[in-house]
């Protein structure tokens, strides 16, 4: 049974409070405080009385998402495991996308993701089955089994940092900091490709979007255009595995946007894959940088391709 509106309130302000309390410089958790943005599924699965998979947290300018990204690139390597001595080149950049855009994003020199516990390099599941690379990124939390959000005793406390991607921070505590992305409401939904995940919370209130509601209602997937639509065409596989429909208007919509996209320049299709399989794709990307660092060759790819899945 779906959760009420007042009820998803006070389970997001318990949550956000708990994870500004640990923020042990003052400063940036005030700016936190200020700037905080919940969006994204969580709020449509406690409306469906769905587990939540994690907390997607937003800020709203580059410069807050900068410290908070340093603050917590620190933090992880004051506690991750060495690599066999051998240390591993993490650190934030900013930059412009292909589009002109402000980003920030995380470098790990050569493996593009990193895990607090990781004893070695991380291996990229080629040969693996297809879910393997999923699993590894769920394995970075604990699950969360219901609302009830009081943190779960573990010898590590709840708020630190166990992931890191080029596009998001994963914190113990079910908390992901995306910092792909930043501004007001309305610029992150921007980014966002179906309906039913653009209601949001931030310290003024809960806005449930009516289209979201409706596409709640029906388990439909309603795509509201995105800047990644090669991204939204691949999400639809798990959505679909949920029991959601989707017809093919919205395919077409998808395929549509995408034309219009260079897939041959290695840092479109970088970015075209954002927020999807991360395991797989980077190296992926890592790869045919190597080979030719100005376009993609097509049968290149499908070897490559062909081989990790």
């Amino acid at each position: 049974m779906g959760l009420k509106a007042r009820t998803i309130k006070a389970v997001i302000r318990k949550k956000i409070d708990a994870w500004l309390e640990s923020i042990e410089d003052e400063d940036l958790r005030k700016l936190c405080a200020k700037e905080v943005i919940v969006t994204g599924g969580c709020i449509a699965s406690m409306q469906l009385g769905e587990k939540i998979n994690d907390f997607d947290v937003y800020l709203r300018t580059k410069e807050t998402v900068e410290r908070i990204t340093d603050y917590y690139v620190e933090k992880f390597l004051a506690k991750r495991k060495p690599q066999e001595g051998i240390p591993v080149d993490i650190r934030r950049e900013s930059l412009k996308d292909s589009n002109g855009r402000d980003r920030v994003r995380i470098v790990v020199k050569s493996a593009g993701v990193a895990n607090v516990d990781q004893e070695t390099d991380y291996a990229y599941f080629e040969g693996r089955p297809d879910h393997e690379a999923g699993e590894y990124l769920e394995e970075a939390f604990d699950p969360l089994s219901d609302v009830d959000i009081e943190p779960v005793p573990d010898t590590m406390p709840d708020f630190e940092p166990v992931f890191l991607s080029s596009n998001a921070i994963s914190l113990k505590g079910k908390i992901q900091l995306v910092i792909r992305f930043f501004g007001d409401p309305d610029e992150i939904h921007e980014n966002y490709d179906f309906a039913h995940c653009t209601s949001y919370w931030t310290p003024d209130g809960l806005v449930l979007r009516p289209e979201a509601m409706e596409a709640l209602l029906t388990k439909e997937l309603r795509y509201q255009g995105s800047r990644y639509p090669l991204c939204s065409i691949i999400r639809t596989r798990k959505f679909i595995q949920r029991g959601w429909r989707i017809n093919a208007g919205q395919y077409l919509k998808m395929v549509m946007q995408l034309q219009e996209m260079d897939l041959k320049d290695p840092k479109v299709l970088e970015e075209q894959l954002t927020g999807v399989d991360v395991a797989y794709f980077s190296q992926m990307i890592h790869r045919l940088m190597e080979k030719d660092p100005t376009k993609v060759d097509t049968a290149y790819l499908t070897e490559i391709i062909d081989r990790m899945f």
